[in-house]
């Protein structure tokens, strides 16, 4: 087994998820604010330290992803890499720049990040890092996603991809379709499965090794304002058929985003689908706002709320790592 295949097996096993907590700059400035804390440097490094410093987060956690500024602070003398490392949790890392316009396709993007990025991958494995992150989003619109717009980010992930693999560091491919909107559960399935299709063929054109990667996809749901909301049980058998319709049995696991889902939410529909029995790849988490919501709430920046915070934390986190 590569090392590659191995520490993408390791992200995706025994139980545990995946911490994403990778929000840029201004997104977890903005988060701070919210909660009326200021958005300062320190407080973004303070709160990244109560996620990962949480009493046996390795037990429900394999991996947390952070950002560049987060990557090079310090916690207790160590670097987060090194200090996740003692607690037995794989470092990642957020390697995109964001999503810009994509020319001659309105209200569309592409996510970049892709120049320079070999000498940033070499740089992030010697600080650490044994896997990445990019994300693709697309949304769902009148006439929405083109098919310009699903080949240009499924170019753009299997290129990250390529380098990732290329530096000995996992890629987490992210192509997320986003529900936001009022379309209905079956037109997110059409467009999932065309998303992912186009992504497994770029992937290929690229020679990506599939056993060593991990897919983050979004789950088959309705748009949040539409008026028929699926069951748990209705998000589950759709998803899986999808997946099972576009994704290679050599991936080792699928670890979903939440995509604005409140945490419960995401939660009952992660169980379901992990009650329906063997598959060919690992169902897993991969969570942002639905594991860490409840904690930065619970937090405010007060530090009395320290172990109230973690605490709320580790229950999102065993929840998920229970459902199988």
């Amino acid at each position: 087994m590569s090392r590659l295949t191995e520490v993408a097996h390791q992200l995706v096993s025994n139980s545990r998820g995946i911490l994403a907590a990778d929000e840029s700059v201004g997104t977890m400035s903005k988060r701070l604010e919210s909660v009326g804390v200021e958005a300062t440097e320190e407080n973004r490094r303070s709160y990244r330290e109560l996620l990962v410093t949480t009493p046996q987060l390795a037990e429900s956690i394999s991996g947390v992803i952070l950002a560049d500024e987060t990557f090079r602070q310090e916690l207790n003398g160590q670097t987060f890499p090194e200090a996740l490392s003692d607690l037995g949790v794989l470092a990642g890392i957020k390697v995109d720049t964001g999503a810009k316009p994509l020319a001659g396709a309105p209200g569309e993007t592409i996510t970049e990040g892709l120049d320079g990025l070999r000498d940033r991958m070499e740089e992030y494995g010697r600080l650490g890092a044994t896997f990445a992150k990019w994300r693709a989003a697309l949304p769902i619109g009148d006439a929405l996603p083109t098919y310009r717009n699903i080949r240009a980010n499924a170019h753009a992930l299997a290129r990250y991809a390529g380098l990732c693999q290329e530096a000995g560091i996992v890629p987490i491919v992210e192509p997320e379709v986003v529900m936001d909107g009022d379309h209905s559960q079956e037109r997110c399935r059409e467009v999932t499965k065309q998303v992912l299709r186009a992504t497994f063929y770029e992937l290929s054109l690229y020679d990506v090794q599939l056993d060593g990667i991990v897919l983050k996809p979004n789950m088959v749901v309705a748009g949040s304002d539409c008026a028929e909301q699926p069951t748990p049980a209705e998000v589950a058998r759709v998803t899986v058929d999808t997946l099972l319709e576009t994704v290679p049995a050599a991936v080792p696991g699928i670890a979903f985003l939440s995509g604005g889902q409140d945490p419960e939410e995401a939660t009952n529909n992660l169980e379901a689908m992990q009650n329906l029995g063997s598959l060919p790849w690992e169902l897993t988490y991969s969570f942002g706002r639905a594991l860490v919501g409840p904690a930065l709430e619970t937090w405010q920046g007060n530090h009395e709320q320290w172990e109230a915070a973690q605490k709320a934390l580790s229950e999102r986190a065993v929840a998920n790592a229970s459902v199988r």
